[in-house]
């Protein structure tokens, strides 16, 4: 009878293209393609700076010292590194989302050390969540024609 044999399964680390750590975050229908390198704190998101990219949105500073700075925040690396990223797909909160997922997986080819506290504080965990198909017969996922008693 032949031995079992175990195999360590080791997560994949992000690549490193010419110097910057490369990572991919996604959330809902968007995609983060995340460029990491060390800098001043900067965030470029397809061009602008995330604070104009993200304009359209109310309290945009708020949310992305909420959601996208997370990461750095947890790690102690806030301001440390630059962000060049580029987004596609999606509405704004699931390209933040995107975003962070992204960063969360680059700072790990900084330093593998900082996967338990990441991972304590679920950034590096994708959110399988997607929106429900749309079914025959509804108006909606899930939502009917309203009842008529009469």
């Amino acid at each position: 009878m032949a031995e079992a044999t175990t195999v360590e399964v080791r997560p994949r680390l992000p690549k490193k293209v010419d110097g910057q750590i490369h990572a991919v975050g996604r959330r809902k229908e968007a995609v983060a393609r995340v460029y990491l390198k060390k800098g001043k704190g900067e965030i470029i998101v397809n061009g602008l700076p995330a604070e104009k990219y993200f304009s359209a949105e109310p309290y945009v500073k708020e949310r992305l010292q909420r959601i996208v700075l997370k990461p750095f925040e947890v790690t102690g690396t806030l301001g440390k590194f630059d962000v060049k990223a580029h987004l596609d797909g999606g509405g704004v909160t699931g390209q933040m989302e995107a975003l962070r997922l992204g960063i969360a997986r680059a700072l790990l080819g900084v330093d593998e050390g900082f996967r338990p506290i990441l991972r304590a504080q679920g950034l590096l965990t994708r959110d399988p969540r997607m929106v429900e198909r749309k079914k025959y017969g509804l108006h909606k996922a899930r939502r009917e024609e309203q009842y008529s008693k009469r």
